[in-house]
Order: C-alpha cells, then sequence, then structure tokens
C-alpha cells in the first residue's frame, strides 16, 4: 500500500492544523452571510476556504512552494465561476456582488491556511468580518444622503405628450429647445399611445443636469397647444 510510504505524522497533523483554521475562519465569516440571510452563507463559505485550504496545502505537500503558487493563481480564477452564480441581475439592479466578493475573500482565508500562514489568515477573516459589519451603518448613512442631481453621472431623459399630428414639430421644437439649454440630444423616441397620442422620449448627452433648467424647457414645451403635458426623470448609474 502507498499509503503507508506516503503518510508521515507531522505533515499529516499540519495538514489538520491548516484545514481546521481554514474550517473555523471560514465558517466565522459564513456566520455573519447566514445571520443576514445571503444565497452563500456558513456551509458554503466554509467549503470555500477548506477546499482552497486543501489544494494549496496539497500542492506545497507534493510539488513545493512553487507549485502551490500556481495552485493559488487556479483558485483565485476558479472562484470566479462559483461567485458568478451568487450574482443576480433584477432589472437595472444587480444582485450579490457582496456575497461574491466575500466568498473571494473566503478562498483567500483558505489559501493563507493552506500555506500555514495562521496569523493572516485570521487577520484577514477580521478585515472580511469588519467589512460586512462594521461598515454596514456607514452604507446606510451614505444612502441616506439625497442625490445631487448635478453632480450625479445620469442617464436622463425629457418626455413630453403629444398629438400624434403635430408629433415631427413637437419633436424638432424639444430638439432646439434643449440644445439652447446646453443639453444636447443623443437619442429620440417616439411611443405611441393610442390613435391620437404619442409620447416623444429625448434621451440627453449629458450625465449631470441643472433641474431648474430642464423644468423650464418642459414648461415651454407645455405652453404647446399640441402637448398635453412633459416630464423628465434620470436613472443614476450603479
Amino acid at each position: 500500500m502507498k499509503f503507508s510510504q506516503t503518510f508521515e505524522l507531522l505533515p499529516f497533523l499540519d495538514t489538520t492544523l491548516s484545514l481546521a483554521a481554514a474550517f473555523v475562519l471560514g465558517a466565522l465569516i459564513g456566520a455573519e452571510r447566514q445571520y443576514r440571510q445571503r444565497t452563500a452563507g456558513l456551509r458554503t463559505n466554509v467549503l470555500v476556504a477548506v477546499g482552497a485550504a486543501a489544494f494549496v496545502d496539497l500542492a506545497q505537500r507534493i510539488a513545493g512552494t512553487t507549485e502551490a503558487v500556481r495552485v493559488i493563481s487556479y483558485v483565485v480564477s476558479g472562484i470566479g465561476f462559483l461567485g458568478a452564480g451568487v450574482i443576480m441581475k433584477e432589472g437595472m439592479n444587480v444582485r450579490g456582488l457582496n456575497t461574491a466578493a466575500t466568498l473571494w475573500c473566503s478562498a483567500a482565508v483558505g489559501s493563507c491556511a493552506g500555506t500555514d500562514m495562521l496569523a493572516e489568515a485570521t487577520l484577514l477573516t477580521v478585515f472580511v468580518l469588519a467589512g460586512n459589519t462594521l461598515l454596514r451603518p456607514l452604507v446606510n448613512a451614505i444612502n441616506r444622503i439625497p442625490i445631487n442631481e448635478q453632480a450625479a453621472e445620469a442617464t436622463y431623459e425629457v418626455r413630453v405628450m403629444a398629438n400624434r399630428s403635430a408629433m415631427p414639430t413637437i419633436r424638432e421644437l424639444l430638439v432646439d429647445r434643449l440644445e439652447e439649454a446646453d443639453y444636447p440630444v443623443s437619442d429620440v423616441e417616439i411611443i405611441e399611445h393610442g390613435p391620437e397620442k404619442v409620447e416623444i422620449v429625448a434621451t440627453l448627452v449629458s450625465t449631470a443636469i441643472d433641474p431648474d433648467e430642464i423644468e423650464a424647457v418642459i414648461t415651454e414645451m407645455e405652453k404647446q397647444e399640441a402637448v398635453t403635458h412633459g416630464t423628465w426623470e434620470g436613472s443614476t448609474k450603479n
């Protein structure tokens, strides 16, 4: 049996310590994720950390430090596929990015444990937990700050409802008025609303606006007999 030839007590104990450290540290990270009811919770983060530690430890025992470094690079790229599985797109919103980043960090913790750098693995775990807990109040505080329309990078649309028969004239007038206000138009879309009404949607090139200037343009457009009403909206970039 090759087991009797390959088994060495001290290296085995070393591997046991590495895997145990990866298990405990991964559990700490995963417990916080589980408490937050995230897609990748306790078990997933533990398995990622232990798996990374096992691969790195195995490479180091078989071929030394050079191959361990090579395996670490594979772990970094491989965990990307796992992280992609927890990222979900819902309309304009993307969810799961933080969970995917946490899995990436769990793999880093496991890699440190696999190379017997237990102090570094513990330190990294502290930083990961701090990032997911201590920064949460700061994130909430920032999210409650009203967006400054003049400073935000966003896509802005000016919408005007008009009679179908007057659409070409109103469309040209809207573009002219926006350009006179120094808001060039990148695209104009016509949306039909029944047999008599159309909605003219002008997308602005600008990524920052003065709301008062846009309101002035809309007020002028609403003075036109063929225009029912006008409005504008902006969607901030993520």
